[in-house]
């Protein structure tokens, strides 16, 4: 048996285990989760148990990012719960500080860990995977303080071996890019709006509808920087004018794409990632 056989061997364990009891899974509708889901969907189903997928409505991601979970969700078999937040306020992130991430995520999970427990499920586990703890990711320390599962880091599965065993599974978000919170998008200290993330938002919308994969809109100010993968930039060059006119059609003044390319992150150069 090869080392990612191993690992999804040992996945189904944990999942198998946490199962007896009924489980919720804090559920984005990303591939991490949405994997997570069915495979506990399956080992409930053997156990006479029941899995919920809650969800939530928020201020820092994309609004279609709530329909695409609620179809996976219903995909998988499990029950679905929308939690609606306004985490801006509510988690003193309107300023993005340098633990914005840690903030949002226990808000994030005390609330959805209190639906869970409302829900009659004591188990609540969530899609954390092994590739995130090797970058600055502060949430991750929210996630452990209140004692929530990472079964598919735990399984030490990486992101691509998530996205192989999704597609075994024939999860239909198996390919679908990473969606981060779009707080990303802007430099630690900037002020925060739903208007402003909005903006982003229709930016990255219209660079996908031109089939670009990964796309990135940083904001500094007044200026777009662009970011996505490098085989995709004569793609985007092709469509310049398209870019600029809409782009400023938003507000931005200045356009620009970035040479290095798609970089997950590229906000958290320079901090520690033990901060």
């Amino acid at each position: 048996m090869g080392q990612y056989e191993e690992k999804c061997e040992n996945l189904f364990r944990i999942l198998d285990k946490l199962t007896k009891e009924n489980t919720a899974v804090a559920f984005s509708g990303g591939v991490d989760s949405s994997l997570l889901l069915k495979l506990a969907c399956l080992r409930a189903k053997k156990q006479g148990t029941y899995v919920y997928a809650i969800s939530a409505h928020t201020e820092l991601h994309p609004s279609g990012d709530l329909e695409i979970a609620k179809r996976v969700a219903e995909e998988s078999g499990a029950a679905f719960t929308v939690l609606k937040l306004r985490e801006l306020k509510e988690a003193d992130i309107v300023n993005n500080p340098i633990d914005r991430c840690y903030r949002c995520k226990k808000l994030l999970f005390k609330e959805i860990k209190r639906k869970a427990e409302e829900l009659g499920a004591k188990i609540l586990i969530e899609g954390t995977n092994l590739d995130d703890t090797k970058v600055y990711r502060p949430g991750l320390k929210a996630i452990e303080e209140l004692g929530i599962k990472s079964p598919l880091k735990d399984a030490g599965l990486t992101k691509e071996e998530v996205r192989k065993l999704a597609a075994a599974y024939d999860i239909s978000v198996a390919d679908r890019p990473s969606t981060p919170c779009l707080a990303t998008r802007f430099p630690y200290g900037a002020v925060l709006s739903p208007e402003k993330m909005k903006k982003v938002e229709q930016g990255e919308d219209f660079l996908r509808e031109l089939g670009l994969y990964n796309v990135r809109l940083r904001v500094h100010g007044e200026t777009a920087r662009i970011e996505v993968d490098e085989k995709d930039m004569p793609k985007l060059l092709e469509s310049r004018e398209e870019v600029v006119e809409f782009l400023k059609g938003l507000g931005y003044w200045y356009i620009t794409l970035d040479m290095e390319g798609f970089r997950s992150g590229s906000m958290d150069i320079g901090i520690d990632n033990k901060a």
